[in-house]
């Protein structure tokens, strides 16, 4: 296993004080994994005291004590963190993640530490001056079989924060979750457990379900089966409500849904485009929150024809309420609602060839660029043959339309502001509001231009006014 030179220098030292440094947790199971190690905790076996360590670690870099209570010291070296601690028990003495009594124990051995995480594959150690793998459960074989299993039943029901974290491994890994983890999480979920967890620690681990995973369907038909929906009424009602096959010949709204998500990671991870962290977790919640709006407005006509009417609207309101039991990031929940209104312009101003304006107006009210990456999801989440084809011609027409009208990425600038009326004699009043919202509006509709024609617009309509 490859190390930064630091870690082997601090082992060589540990090592000559009759000390251990174990590197513990993701970073082995992602070295087996092959995928990229991005952080590294390191247990210290045998040492005699916390400040002992901090004071090993003090002489090559910074060390921040905030954790010493829990017997973790947090290491900075040369612009990067490491988390070195000391083995330790945990209690559970009351309800939510800091309901644990934690005691420090240096004299533990490696297997009897591992006991208290939760899956076997993170439960792996690599004693850094033996250079060997430690591996007490089992970790290795459950990766070469592609199974997620957990540990201990009395260590892992402690936190029901684990029933999330198994779904988002299952589906960041593509792993099947082990016959007996199933049923401790079904159980876990059916007797309430999952009640006492804080949304924000529920959040994180959505968001890693959704912005970690090729798959993420595979992490939601989890939660369907372990009965973890019943926390998340809005995406249980997709179940079972019928779609149009002329549409949707893929079946229900939740299997359409699953198919627009991972339709998403694809146009987010591998199609060459740049995307930040915080318009991936935009554009994943706002497609699995795209039609949370069907099963109020679905209906079916003495013909068997199955409508939808209005349920990009009626979504508007279940998103928001969704979206605000997961978290309390308004920004974000603000930044969806539009997404989801929306969704379906782009492929009816294809169809209806709109105008300039419209388009214009649209820009209004939404992000044209985001609109069409939610859109194309939407698009290609079915099993027509045009959807098939990977290509959305809606979204390409509306782009290079937007484009050309400089509306693709915001609405256009208001082509006057007050100081403008002001330069041209008026005073400053309320109507200074009218005024401009009413030359914006002439913006939109393509009758004024640039700045001279509304400035020319405001001297003929309204300066004998002065």
């Amino acid at each position: 296993m490859r190390l930064p030179q630091i870690l082997i220098t601090i082992s060589d030292i540990l090592q000559q004080r009759g000390a251990k440094a174990i590197v513990v947790g993701g970073s082995v199971r992602d070295h087996y994994l092959q995928l990229p190690i991005k952080d590294y905790d390191i247990e210290v076996f045998g040492l005699d005291s916390l400040e002992e360590l901090e004071e090993i670690l003090g002489d090559f870099g910074s060390v921040n004590l905030v954790g010493k209570s829990f017997g973790v010291l947090k290491f900075s070296y040369d612009g990067d963190e490491y988390d070195f601690s000391f083995p330790r028990r945990e209690e559970k003495v009351s309800d939510g993640h800091r309901g644990f009594d934690v005691s420090v124990d240096a004299g533990m051995d490696f297997k009897e530490a591992a006991l208290r995480r939760d899956f076997t594959i993170n439960a792996m150690g690599y004693d850094i001056a033996e250079k060997k793998f430690i591996d007490p459960y089992g970790g290795l074989e459950d990766i070469k079989q592609k199974t997620l299993r957990h540990i201990d039943d009395a260590t892992f029901i402690e936190d029901p924060l684990r029933v999330y974290r198994a779904v988002q491994f299952c589906a960041r890994f593509e792993y099947e979750l082990a016959d007996s983890s199933f049923r401790l999480c079904r159980e876990m979920v059916s007797d309430g457990s999952l009640e006492e967890l804080a949304k924000e620690r529920v959040y994180i681990e959505w968001k890693k379900l959704l912005s970690k995973a090729l798959r993420p369907s595979i992490g939601l038909e989890l939660f369907r089966k372990l009965g973890v929906l019943r926390y998340f009424p809005e995406l249980e009602a997709l179940i079972g409500t019928p779609q149009s096959p002329k549409w949707h010949p893929e079946g229900d709204v939740w299997i359409h849904t699953l198919l627009c998500v991972d339709a998403m990671a694809v146009i987010l991870y591998t199609q060459n485009t740049q995307y930040n962290e915080e318009q991936k977790i935009l554009y994943l919640f706002a497609i699995l929150c795209h039609d949370l709006g069907k099963p109020t407005t679905t209906t079916i006509d003495d013909d068997g024809n199955i409508k939808s009417i209005g349920h990009e609207h009626a979504g508007v309101p279940i998103a928001k309420s969704f979206m605000g039991r997961l978290t309390d990031e308004h920004s974000l929940i603000e930044g969806i609602l539009p997404l989801v209104e929306q969704h379906l312009k782009p492929s009816q101003f294809y169809r209806a060839n709109s105008s300039d304006k419209a388009i214009r107006r649209l820009a209004t009210k939404v992000s044209i660029e985001d609109l069409v990456v939610v859109a194309k999801a939407d698009f290609l989440g079915r099993t027509t043959d045009e959807a098939q084809s990977g290509i959305y011609r809606a979204g390409e027409w509306l782009l290079e339309r937007s484009k050309l009208l400089s509306v693709k990425k915001s609405p256009l600038a208001n082509l006057l502001q007050g100081r403008d009326l002001m330069e041209l004699g008026f005073e400053p009043s309320p109507k200074f509001g009218k005024i401009l919202d009413e030359v914006y509006e002439l913006q939109l509709d393509g009758i004024i231009n640039n700045k001279d024609e509304a400035i020319a617009y405001i001297k003929e309509k309204y300066i004998g006014e002065l």
